[in-house]
């Protein structure tokens, strides 16, 4: 696999990059929703709302973690995730920031 080249970005565009990617998916959009919603969540919770296996669920849910949107708390046999609320802030704003950077331009080329 070739170079990603992340270095040659800014710190902030790596980690809107980042949170991108975990967002690029329907089930961690829904998984995301459900943990909102719940304010806290046991993976099994999760499986039981989603048309997913535990193993694709478990998967999804390494990929939030990674990006840093999400905590995982181990409790017993099991494991307990919530929204990382600083790190979902933060990927709020670098999108807002993003995307409010737009102007429409009268003379646009397209």
């Amino acid at each position: 696999m070739g170079l990603t080249k992340s270095e040659e970005f800014t710190v902030k565009d790596n980690k809107l990059a980042k949170y991108a990617k975990a967002l690029s998916h329907p089930a961690r959009i829904a998984i995301l929703r459900i943990l909102i919603k719940r304010q806290s969540c046991i993976c099994g919770d999760i499986v039981e709302e989603l048309p997913l296996s535990q193993s694709t669920v478990s998967q999804h849910l390494k990929e939030l973690k990674e990006a840093g949107l999400i905590k995982g708390d181990i409790e017993g046999a099991k494991v307990c995730y919530c929204i990382d609320e600083n790190e979902l802030n933060q990927a709020k704003s670098y999108i807002d920031e993003l995307f409010s950077s737009y102007y429409t331009n009268k003379t646009s080329c397209c």
